[in-house]
């Protein structure tokens, strides 16, 4: 008779709140021991992958050199300040944005004094609580708290679009376009080639980025070596800009639409699982 080992829960990471949160926004239990979906095989890592690199990936302080030294400073916003407590008059010209190095959806556009003031008080809040514990996001807990402040970077008032890259044992497969951030936030899926693969909606298919193949090619670069990752980009008058690393997205409880996506990409991740594993043991 054969047994499934399953690997101890690390503490701190709770098995039945990943399932009972996964239940309560999928109306399903997920297959923790045997991932199929996208959705899935994030909460598998919740459960189980403590790769030192993710909190240095995902610190919005600390990636930054890494990703000049990989792509070149030009990629990279400049930091105009990080601490801990917004200072009471900003030294910085109107706009900018505000965000937390420790934790997601922590940003805010700052726009005129007023602004300041409420971007003091609710990073004060980010502050004052870790991130991530609730959701079983391991990798929140071993960044440092803190805030900092980066020139705006979008052309008027308008938040620039955003450009989600899912990476897969290195190769990037498709990209996901945030629309309407800030007002009617919603997006789309495309494939590399730029067909859509999500579906149908009033929204007319956004234009190709010009930097599009830089930005693939950037995203492979910092996604080599891992299973999966998502590398976030804006293009800026042409020119592709970093964002972000991210290892949980949506926490693995935003819906993939249409279903068949979401196993798609779950088979890619077990793919590029498979693969490192195969050259770890060759």
């Amino acid at each position: 008779m054969r047994f499934l080992y399953r690997p101890p829960t690390p503490p701190g990471t709770s098995r039945l709140r990943i399932q009972l949160t996964y239940l309560w926004r999928h109306r399903r239990l997920a297959r923790l021991a045997a991932p199929v979906l996208l959705t899935e095989w994030i909460q598998h890592r919740k459960l189980h992958d403590r790769d030192p690199r993710l909190p240095l990936l995902a610190d919005k302080v600390k990636v930054k050199p890494w990703v000049a030294q990989q792509l070149g400073l030009s990629w990279v916003t400049p930091t105009l300040w990080q601490g801990s407590r917004l200072p009471e008059h900003p030294a910085w010209d109107f706009p900018y944005v505000v965000k937390s190095r420790h934790g997601c959806n922590q940003t805010l556009v700052v726009r005129n004094a007023a602004d300041h003031r409420e971007a003091r008080d609710r990073s004060a809040a980010w502050m004052a609580h870790p991130y991530g514990g609730w959701l079983d996001e391991w990798l929140y807990g071993g960044i440092e708290r803190g805030l900092l402040v980066e020139p705006f970077i979008g052309e008027g008032d308008a938040l620039p679009l955003d450009y989600k890259i899912f990476v897969f044992g290195g190769e990037a497969r498709f990209v996901q376009v945030h629309l309407g951030r800030g007002t009617n936030h919603r997006w789309i899926v495309f494939d590399r080639q730029w067909k859509r693969v999500s579906p149908a909606s009033a929204d007319p298919d956004p234009a190709r980025p010009a930097s599009l193949a830089a930005m693939l090619r950037a995203a492979e670069r910092l996604g080599a070596g891992f299973d999966f990752v998502r590398a976030d980009f804006y293009e800026i008058a042409g020119t592709p800009r970093f964002g972000e690393l991210t290892f949980y997205p949506g926490s693995g409880l935003e819906a993939v639409e249409p279903p068949s996506l979401d196993a798609l990409m779950g088979a890619l991740w077990a793919g590029a699982r498979a693969g490192g594993e195969d050259q770890l043991a060759a």
